[in-house]
């Protein structure tokens, strides 16, 4: 397959972290990767978007912020894209880790889990999944290393696609609104119904370059 016919994927770096794993799942998926450093350039020229799972949201809004409105147009416009861990919660209002704003596509806000242990690192259980692309590769756990989790609106609430609990401290497991997908675990870190689930996602943005 040349790089003309598979599905081009712009990781945006934040600029905090290894990018190795997450970059190895997608081009064994298929895609030509290119990691971008600028938010208004990630969102060009590009079939998808991913937002990586590494690093604090402080520095990853302060990143973000010369091209947030770029980058929020382009998704609301049907850009797909995949948020992951600190992904996904740049995809909510805010976050009580640190100062700056997130992308707004789900209402709502970041907080701390309420529980004693304290980073969730390991694999746990999805609930209540209504996300097409989680069916598909059959992703029924999934790992996590997370201390902070999203707290969507009630308005938001209807954008969530599956739900995890740690201690008694109910969350999004993932969100979707329109062709953006935010994910709290590490799909890429998830065995091989995670990297089924990268392989989905990737199809999914292919299946759109296709009908456009």
């Amino acid at each position: 397959m040349s790089d003309r016919t598979r599905v081009r994927v712009t990781v945006f770096d934040y600029g905090a972290g290894n990018l190795h794993s997450l970059v190895k799942a997608l081009e064994a998926g298929g895609a030509v990767v290119h990691v971008e450093t600028d938010a208004a350039r990630a969102v060009r020229d590009t079939d998808a978007l991913i937002l990586p799972g590494v690093g604090a949201f402080a520095p990853a809004a302060e990143r973000l912020a010369g091209g947030r409105d770029a980058m929020r147009d382009a998704l609301l416009g049907g850009l797909p894209a995949l948020g992951i861990c600190l992904g996904m919660q740049l995809l909510f209002d805010a976050s009580d880790e640190g100062p700056g704003a997130g992308l707004g596509i789900v209402p709502g806000r970041v907080t701390k889990l309420t529980a004693e242990r304290v980073p969730q690192i390991g694999w746990n259980r999805l609930e209540a999944v209504r996300e097409p692309l989680l069916q598909a590769a059959q992703l029924s756990t999934a790992y996590y290393a997370n201390s902070f989790v999203c707290r969507p609106t009630l308005e938001g609430e209807g954008f969530v696609s599956a739900w995890s609990e740690h201690e008694g401290d109910r969350f999004p497991a993932s969100v979707r609104r329109g062709n953006v997908i935010g994910t709290q675990f590490h799909p890429e870190k998830s065995s091989a119904p995670g990297v089924a689930f990268v392989r989905e996602f990737l199809s999914f943005a292919s299946s759109l370059r296709s009908t456009s």
